[in-house]
């Protein structure tokens, strides 16, 4: 196969996978999406070619599905269309390594006899760093959401279960395509596993209550003291409780500050006129004043009952990596935001709540450590305003239904400007409110004490795939020998 053609056949794998998600929805694709890239690492001898058409399918991916980048950094880090389009352009081709090293990597695993359950471990394993590298987002596996069948594995493997199996379907249309042995593909009955695992609980609606508030508020509003009584009016007319359990504000809609007395004794006013517990969004600071993004939880008589600091910021967005100086910060605090250092589980009603913030929905091995520490429910609050009316809500509202599944908890999202939600144990969305609009509302939620394999344990599945994936790749350029690497 000549240049032009790996390289179509490697963008096409990109353009499919990009296709999976909000803003397209065509999931039906995702077990063939990898197989015109495999079929390049198939037929490519050299591991430097493969490693390019690799790069330009990750960086095509990367760019299709957070398109949303560039206006994030043009309007809201103030660095205008040039600055926003040419940092777009640097993150599609870093995100992009990881598929990379994954092209270069599985051409040593596609000519053997057991290349599906290999490549597929290759590509969930390299799938799991990618928090580790910067920035985490929408894996493979997320596009099962909506496939019950699939979804069994969700509370055992986690998301990256899904991953492999949709990349073990792929490897195998692929070697189909190539006409390989037909034994190559009883790897494939291992998925009869799938009938065995338990059922999915069965869809209720929630016997609590929940008043979630929707401030839509500008996020680049110029503050000042009578803007900000202006909010925290509609904020207190807006939690007007009506019967719930628990009223939720979004990741930090306005500059609140726990430091400040006065914003104190507002949200404890809130919370003694509704008679309901209050958890709100707001910054904290550490012993050094250091900026911390906080979850605040107020009892009915206003008395602060936790805070829980955010653990995992959002690079560009609460702090600068140190070798990108030169990018602005989207938010405005004076100075980078630091992490927290625990994991908080809030008093309610003889339960117990476990609340992560904004972008921490993305790592599946840290939310499941709040339901392993004893929460009851799960509260995603955040704040999607500087998404701009892009797909990036529906994409972030994906990823919070998969944490849902994979702890077997409900999960309620407040956010700023939408999607909020409240999702049950199948990750199933049973209420929203509508995008881009100031309300508020009762959404159902209840209480749940299982715990699922994978709240218990954690990654093991990926951790497992990725020390399969990069052994058996070791082996396979070892085996290859001195006559393949004549051929580089």
């Amino acid at each position: 196969m000549n240049l032009f053609a790996n390289l179509g056949l490697s963008i096409a794998s990109a353009l499919l996978l990009v296709l999976l998600f909000p803003g397209f929805n065509f999931t039906w694709l995702a077990p063939v999406a990898l197989a015109p890239l495999l079929i390049v690492c198939a037929r490519e001898i050299s591991w430097r070619r493969r490693w390019i058409y690799g790069w330009a399918a990750g960086a095509v991916f990367w760019c299709g599905v957070c398109p949303w980048i560039e206006f994030v950094m043009d309007v809201h880090g103030g660095m205008g269309p040039w600055g926003g389009w040419s940092t777009f352009v640097l993150f599609g081709l870093y995100k992009g390594l990881h598929m990379a090293v994954f092209a270069a990597l599985a051409g040593f695993l596609m000519p053997r006899w057991w290349a599906i359950p290999t490549v597929a471990a290759l590509w969930t394993g390299i799938e799991r760093t990618h928090g580790f590298f910067g920035f985490a987002w929408l894996d493979l596996g997320n596009t099962a959401i909506d496939m019950p069948f699939l979804m069994l594995l969700a509370p055992i493997t986690g998301v990256y279960g899904l991953s492999f199996v949709f990349a073990m379907l792929a490897c195998a249309v692929s070697l189909f395509i190539m006409r390989r042995p037909r034994r190559e593909f009883l790897w494939l009955t291992a998925l009869v596993v799938l009938f065995a695992l338990p059922a999915l609980p069965l869809p209720v609606r929630g016997s609590r209550k929940a008043l979630v508030v929707q401030p839509n508020i500008d996020t680049e509003m110029q503050w000042t003291k009578d803007t900000l009584r202006d909010i925290e009016a509609k904020l207190a007319q807006l939690s007007r409780p009506r019967g719930a359990d628990i009223i939720l504000w979004p990741e930090v809609p306005a500059p609140f500050y726990v430091n400040d007395a006065a914003f104190r004794d507002y949200t404890a006013h809130v919370a003694q006129t509704s008679s309901v517990p209050l958890l709100f969004g707001a910054v904290g600071f550490t012993s050094q004043r250091e900026p911390l993004n906080s979850a605040v939880m107020l009892n009915p008589e206003g008395k602060t009952l936790d805070r829980y600091d955010k653990n995992n910021l959002v690079p560009f967005g609460e702090f600068i990596p140190p070798l990108f100086g030169w990018v602005n910060r989207i938010t405005h605090e004076i100075g980078d935001f630091v992490p927290g250092n625990r994991i908080v589980v809030f008093p309610l009603d003889q339960h117990k709540l476990g609340a992560f913030i904004c972008y921490e929905s993305v790592f599946p091995d840290f939310v499941r450590q709040f339901t392993h520490s004893g929460a009851e429910v799960l509260v995603n609050l955040s704040n999607d305003g500087y998404f701009g009316h892009s797909k990036a809500h529906d994409q972030h509202l994906e990823i919070a239904r998969m944490r849902a599944a994979e702890n077997r908890r409900w999960i309620l999202r407040a956010t700023n400007d939408g999607i909020s939600a409240s999702i049950d144990p199948r990750g199933t969305v049973v209420e929203r409110l509508p995008p881009f609009t100031q309300t508020a509302a009762l959404l159902p939620f209840d209480y749940e004490t299982v715990e699922t394999p994978y709240t218990r344990h954690g990654d093991w599945f990926a951790w497992s795939c990725f020390a399969l994936g990069f052994l058996l790749s070791g082996y396979g350029i070892k085996s290859a020998g001195s006559p393949a690497r004549r051929r580089l």
